[in-house]
């Protein structure tokens, strides 16, 4: 899967996706760093990435609909720290299907998942 991790999130996610076997980067890696959600959300879209963020810009599925893009996984921990998100984001690569949230919304909180499918 490509991975595109969001500026909000820990660069270690990197080289743990990377290991997991995930075509990974990173926003600032992309020069985007500080650019606004608009600009960010067309490249990634552009490019065909996964996209990773905590930026609840990103959390209306009016807006983000499944099917219409590549794929969206929202992280809202209540403590998120960058260990707590390392932790929770390597858990869920290494006992979820990840390759079927292509083109589908997910949100994750510390118990939670949370993924609209598009529509059939």
């Amino acid at each position: 899967m490509k991975i595109k991790l969001d500026e909000n999130l820990p660069c270690r996610l990197v080289n743990l996706l990377i290991e997991l076997g995930h075509e990974t980067d990173t926003v600032p890696e992309e020069g985007l760093a500080g650019h606004n959600d608009l600009e960010i959300w067309e490249v990634v879209q552009k490019e065909g990435y996964f996209f990773i963020t905590q930026d609840l810009d990103f959390s209306d599925t009016r807006h983000f609909i499944p099917g219409t893009h590549n794929g969206l996984l929202l992280m809202r921990l209540r403590d998120p720290g960058r260990e707590a998100l390392l932790q929770r984001i390597k858990y869920l690569f290494k006992t979820e299907n990840v390759a079927d949230w292509k083109g589908c919304f997910v949100l994750v909180t510390e118990h939670k998942i949370r993924v609209k499918y598009p529509a059939s």
